[in-house]
């Protein structure tokens, strides 16, 4: 190429090196953001609604911030070393160093595209400590190249063409007035570093702070979108170390605060409490949308979902018009279902806040005298849930490692070879271990089988039909082992005293519109089941979420001592005042009178009638309830905040 040739012999060549070769970055970034958006097509294509101009200004100032933070020593090796004009050496090493870094920027950009659809969100930092107990990665990621070869083969042509695309400065010296050559390098090191700040923080004035993650909202419509205008090595790098807890200063007396919101529950005095057992059941990726019990709209009324077992479930139990998951991950779902505590910004257990005194449904019923045990078929340790158990009062941890010692199930004929025991098997030996604790006693298992890679058992194959997503296959083998587990439970002379609650972790993929928008994408359910027929069957017209289940059960336990939760008893709740809050891409969802309300921790940029089960229209400034939501949500962030700050998780003695 002539243009390329000239500037690499030009005396200004090292300048000319950095803006090809910045150049070439940004157009990686771009065919990533072109693939991350052709891998999610159905979940991200209505951000070109809201046009192209914003996504490329925003897309342009997270993409120019990323790109300099990574090519920052890159940039000082070609601009600083004045007397190395023609060391070829070193240049080869500063050519290897660009293609490395930005190789690395491209190939983690790619992945996310394959990983968005799990949690709805570009992937942060705390993805380190998600997986930090896993050892079974290498085999997925194996798996996964081999499904997505079409991206391996893109990494490695776009790589290719970094490499030969390269703009290596040729400074001749014989030609050159040295002194004249150093200083015009030493201006041009001062002109590029200011302009190297302003990218990094996303602007020049003084008043800009640096651009973080939430920056993202204000350039898209949906906080679902906010994914696209991002790339993944800008939130990994804004998110390592930072502090996710802060005091938004909402409000600054204690006591309207409280007035607002307190997740402080103080019992009645006239409570009774009932020692009955409590089974809770976390079922991986036990979405509303698969459950046809939930769904006699969907298709013109056809829809029969996946779940034959739970839908027989769902006829003799408590369930809610509106229930919602809490957060996008499996570490999310465990602190919200077992502690009330909801996912802001960051997985609890993936944060500072983690070490604080903390309490749940195993620890309150302990001093009640239950036994309490979890039970989980991965690996013991696996996703840190053993940690988080035993840190939250549970007494006996169950996981894969006791069910192979166990002479009844033992062996790993039922590892499913990537994740954990098999669900049938699991949760027949979960009934057992139940069958062998002594009366009261709380348990939750967390299932594994509905999960990527999306595999049943062999035996299994011929009789559960694949559906249109890969994931209803699972979905179906886990709702036969559900129903199984459910008959051989009611077998057991503990059964009728049983209080079950079933829910998922979170959601996952989707074929439907509805559950495809901002706040679909949250909707699990929750069953209540009162084995001794106590409990009046039937759908309430309310909202529930996962941190009301503790609150609930509490309630129906006739708990007497006051603990902390950031849910409702929602069965004692009027259906005006019940409410359900998460968070998405630096954006707060607040469900309550009719309504969902996205507030960005400064503004509402949303309001939509929950009837508008696609948020097409958007109602700002439009509704009367806007303030009064306002108000509530602020309160709820800013007592989440202050007692994850100040420790105060639990009842101040």
């Amino acid at each position: 190429m002539r243009i390329k040739k000239k500037l690499s012999e030009s005396q200004l060549s090292p300048v000319w090196a950095v803006a090809w070769n910045i150049i070439l970055v940004y157009i990686t970034y771009v065919l990533a953001r072109i693939v991350y958006l052709g891998e999610n097509w159905t979940l991200l294509a209505g951000a070109l609604d809201g046009g192209m101009s914003n996504l490329v200004k925003g897309g342009w100032m997270f993409d120019t911030s990323a790109i300099i933070y990574t090519n920052l020593l890159w940039i000082v090796l070609i601009l600083f070393p004045l007397h190395v004009k023609e060391n070829a050496v070193y240049h080869r090493v500063c050519r290897w160093v660009f293609v490395v870094v930005n190789a690395l920027a491209l190939i983690i950009n790619l992945c996310d595209a394959v990983y968005f659809p799990f949690t709805m969100r570009r992937t942060t930092s705390t993805v380190f400590g998600e997986f930090s107990h896993e050892g079974n990665l290498g085999s997925i990621f194996a798996t996964e190249l081999l499904h997505h070869w079409y991206l391996v083969l893109m990494a490695i042509i776009v790589i290719y063409g970094m490499w030969k695309l390269y703009l290596v400065p040729r400074v001749q010296a014989r030609k050159l007035v040295w002194w004249k050559y150093d200083l015009t390098m030493l201006a041009a090191m001062i002109v590029v570093a200011p302009l190297c700040v302003a990218g990094m923080r996303g602007g020049f004035t003084t008043a800009v702070r640096p651009i973080t993650v939430s920056n993202a909202a204000q350039y898209v419509k949906r906080p679902t979108d906010a994914a696209l205008v991002l790339n993944t090595p800008f939130s990994l790098l804004r998110t390592i170390g930072k502090d996710v807890f802060h005091n938004p200063g909402y409000y600054t007396d204690e006591q309207q605060l409280t007035a607002i919101y307190t997740p402080l529950h103080t019992p009645a005095d006239s409570v009774v409490m009932r020692k009955r057992n409590v089974v809770i059941l976390i079922v991986e990726s036990f979405g509303r949308e698969y459950i046809g019990a939930y769904n006699r709209d969907l298709e013109n009324g056809r829809y029969k979902g996946y779940t034959p077992c739970i839908d027989s479930l769902i006829e003799k139990s408590v369930t809610f018009r509106y229930s919602y998951c809490n957060g996008r991950k499996s570490i999310d779902g465990m602190p919200s279902i077992l502690s009330s505590i909801p996912m802001f910004v960051e997985p609890f257990f993936l944060t500072p806040a983690s070490m604080n005194h903390v309490s749940g449904i195993a620890d309150l019923l302990n001093g009640e005298g239950y036994q309490t045990a979890f039970f989980h078929g991965a690996q013991n340790g696996s996703m840190g849930f053993q940690a988080f158990a035993q840190a939250t009062g549970f007494q006996r941890y169950y996981g894969r490692t006791e069910f192979n010692a166990d002479e009844r199930f033992g062996g790993d004929k039922d590892f499913d070879g990537t994740w954990a025991i098999w669900d049938e098997p699991f949760l027949q030996y979960y009934c057992a271990k139940m069958s062998e604790m002594r009366e009261p006693f709380m348990t939750a298992v967390f299932t594994a089988s509905s999960h990527h890679p999306f595999v049943i058992p062999k035996q299994y194959e011929n009789r559960f039909e694949p559906g249109p997503l890969e994931i209803h296959r699972c979905i179906r083998y886990t709702d036969m082992a559900l129903g199984r587990f459910f008959a051989t439970a009611s077998r057991q002379p503990w059964f009728k005293n049983t209080i079950f609650v079933l829910t998922s972790d979170h959601t996952n993929m989707s074929n439907h519109a509805e559950y495809q928008t901002d706040l679909g994408g949250f909707c699990s359910p929750i069953i209540i089941y009162d084995a001794s027929g106590e409990l009046q069957p039937g759908v309430q017209d309310k909202v529930a979420q996962q941190i009301d289940i503790l609150p609930t059960v509490m309630g129906l336990l006739g708990y007497r001592n006051p603990y902390v939760a950031f849910g409702i008893d929602v069965l004692q709740t009027p259906a005006a005042d019940t409410w359900a809050v998460n968070y998405l891409n630096g954006v707060y969802q607040y469900v309550k009178y009719g309504l969902v309300l996205q507030w960005d921790g400064s503004k509402t940029v949303g309001l939509y009638a929950l009837d508008d089960r696609l948020m097409k229209n958007n109602l700002v400034g439009k509704r009367t309830e806007q303030a009064a939501m306002e108000r509530e949500v602020k309160a709820i962030i800013q007592q989440y905040m202050n007692r994850m700050m100040q420790d105060r998780l639990v009842p101040e003695k």
